[in-house]
């Protein structure tokens, strides 16, 4: 529960991260990039101590191997959130004026994405406490299925989004097209692992 509320707030700074990029405030959104780096090294520690911590000599009430896999799932927001802000940082890469309100829409359903999962993550003791029954696996079942949702529009937004770079592509430096297209796809894999979160979570739920 720690090391998902880390990450959700390693993934929730890029929205202050990319409202300086928009706003060409480039030593502020360099600020953010190095708050984001240390949020991912902390997530990164905690990760290490969790798997050196777990027992194997004893039962859990879950199996090890789930709790390990489901650690490993949320560590990878944290750290495509480093990566899109290093990367955006690295080449000054500014979003069209066209396409910045949708951009930070969907920017911002796909962190929503990672904090259904840290609030999904964060019912965890609550189960362990109801013994993975009753109306706390409702709950938890239902979190899943707005996560499922979530990644749904992103993946629509995502699609509305190429559609409108396409159709200016000849007015933007070539180079800056294809990162523009990459930062398109690591925003929207922000969702897609939060889905992976959840998804492993379900699993544990079924055994």
């Amino acid at each position: 529960e720690q090391h998902i509320r880390l990450v959700a707030k390693c993934s929730n700074q890029l929205k202050p991260f990319f409202r300086a990029c928009i706003e060409n405030k480039w030593d502020e959104a360099e600020g953010i990039r190095k708050q984001i780096s240390e949020l991912e090294k902390d997530a990164d520690q905690l990760k290490r101590e969790i798997r050196l911590g777990l027992p194997k000599s004893y039962f859990m009430p879950v199996q090890r191997s789930d709790v390990l896999e489901l650690v490993t799932q949320q560590d990878k927001i944290a750290n495509k959130a480093k990566d899109i802000a290093g990367r955006v940082i690295g080449r000054k890469l500014q979003i069209p004026d066209e396409l910045s309100k949708p951009f930070i829409e969907f920017l911002n359903l796909s962190i929503d994405a990672t904090e259904k999962a840290a609030d999904a993550i964060n019912e965890l003791d609550d189960l362990l406490e109801t013994g993975f029954k009753g109306r706390e696996v409702d709950l938890v079942e239902n979190m899943i299925n707005q996560l499922d949702k979530i990644e749904d529009g992103t993946d629509s937004m995502q699609i509305k989004l190429r559609s409108s770079l396409l159709s200016m592509e000849k007015d933007i430096d070539p180079v800056d097209v294809i990162f523009l297209y990459q930062i398109l796809e690591w925003v929207g894999e922000l969702a897609d692992l939060a889905e992976r979160v959840g998804a492993r979570l379900e699993i544990m739920l079924a055994r």
